[in-house]
């Protein structure tokens, strides 16, 4: 099997500049043999095992394609894209985050898929993944596994605090959040600065974080809908004692979960393992829901992580390219994916596939809502400074609400429009 590691940054750098990042065989000796296709897949996004299985499946009902599978490291990753969008011999499939789309997109380099949507089901795709790969009503990035965060609790807390069953809504949750906060157990442990949370808030009440009017963008965290997002925070995050200037980073939040005396966190459930991890006797103990939503039955709206697969422009092979990423994203394979690794498949209709499991069953009711950043490439300039953090220690600390969103939203709209 040719799965390759690409170790270094410096080391894939200079070999664009020497081979316009490619290693396949060149048109010519293509055409004497079957057509190699190169598939960047990012370290860690799945097993070795996983890839083995694809790629004896794919080349065997596709006699004339080989693939060259090759293994990238995120740091450093948006200039290797950028540069192998900008070549004439680019990768064929290339899998990247489902919030980076907007930036490749805008250099041109990469492919428009939105005649193949009805295709691969895409009525049916999780709009976290989904939204970010369409651009200027283009889709450019077909969805691939999807990731987001869940309520880990503590289940000997909540039978302690006579709760029986998780809360269906945001009120209810609010309620139970105070009955458990008595006494040395936390109600929740929230981080003020947890603003992907905040941004689920937001979007539940009807707000954004930014929005586009024509070619400007304007931050929107003073809108009434984005203070009730931030005012629904406040509350939730007082019934605890998460600092109110740092996320959930600092300290690690699953380290002061695991000591006990916390009743939730809001985590992806892979954050389960690291508290068993650290405090084994919490094994067994742990339960899962999705963030609850306004109205009971509708999960509330959550962040959507995940990645999306793109067709460079530059693809000596574009239809074959297009066979990978339809087979990467068809039934069959994200079934396997979200077996192997507890990945919440890319439509909401194949949920089913993680049933026997409570923590990725409740990521995977959440996903069926979730959401994205602003689709502009500048978004990750946005996150490198991020005003919305500072805001939200503001709120927190006692500054007026309405003035410090005006200050963000500010602040986003320089950089957006920058």
């Amino acid at each position: 099997m040719k799965i390759r590691f690409i170790p270094t940054a410096a080391a894939l750098a200079a070999a664009c500049a020497l081979t316009a990042c490619s290693t396949s065989s060149s048109g010519s000796d293509r055409a004497a043999g079957p057509d190699t296709l190169t598939v960047w897949i990012m370290k860690d996004s799945v097993t070795d095992a996983f890839l083995q299985r694809f790629e004896k499946d794919f080349e065997r009902q596709h006699k004339d394609t080989v693939l060259d599978v090759q293994i990238q490291e995120w740091d450093g990753i948006g200039e290797r894209i950028t540069a192998a969008l900008a070549s004439k011999d680019a990768p064929d499939v290339i899998e990247v985050g489902n919030t980076q789309v907007a930036q490749y997109a805008q250099s041109g380099g990469v492919l428009d898929l939105s005649d193949k949507v009805g295709e691969l089901r895409g009525g049916d795709w999780l709009p976290g993944l989904a939204e970010p790969g369409k651009i200027d009503g283009k889709q450019y990035g077909v969805p691939w596994y999807a990731a987001n965060r869940v309520v880990i609790y503590n289940k000997d807390l909540f039978t302690k605090a006579g709760i029986t069953s998780p809360p269906r809504t945001r009120d209810e949750w609010l309620r139970i959040t105070g009955k458990l906060n008595r006494g040395k157990t936390q109600g929740i442990y929230l981080p003020g600065q947890n603003w992907y949370t905040l941004a689920g808030f937001i979007w539940e009440e009807g707000g954004e974080l930014a929005e586009k009017n024509g070619d400007r963008w304007k931050g929107s965290l003073d809108s009434p809908e984005a203070l009730r997002g931030m005012d629904f925070y406040q509350r939730l995050q007082a019934l605890g004692q998460g600092p109110r200037d740092s996320d959930e980073a600092k300290p690690p939040q699953a380290d002061v979960f695991a000591k006990g005396d916390v009743a939730q966190i809001i985590a992806v459930p892979g954050g389960a393992k690291i508290i068993e991890q650290a405090n084994p006797a919490l094994a067994g103990k742990l339960g899962f829901f999705p963030i609850p939503g306004r109205t009971a039955g509708r999960p509330g709206t959550t962040f959507t992580g995940g990645s999306d697969l793109i067709i460079p422009a530059a693809s000596a092979h574009p239809d074959a390219a297009y066979q990978v990423v339809k087979s990467l994203a068809g039934e069959k394979w994200q079934r396997d994916l979200a077996k192997t690794m507890s990945y919440v498949p890319n439509r909401t209709s194949l949920a089913d596939a993680l049933e026997d499991d409570e923590g990725t069953a409740a990521m995977a009711a959440a996903a069926a809502r979730g959401r994205a950043t602003p689709n502009s490439p500048q978004w990750a300039a946005v996150e490198a400074t991020n005003p919305i953090k500072e805001y939200m220690t503001a709120v927190l600390t006692g500054s007026d609400p309405r003035k410090a969103a005006t200050d963000a939203s500010d602040a986003i709209s320089k950089t957006l429009n920058s």
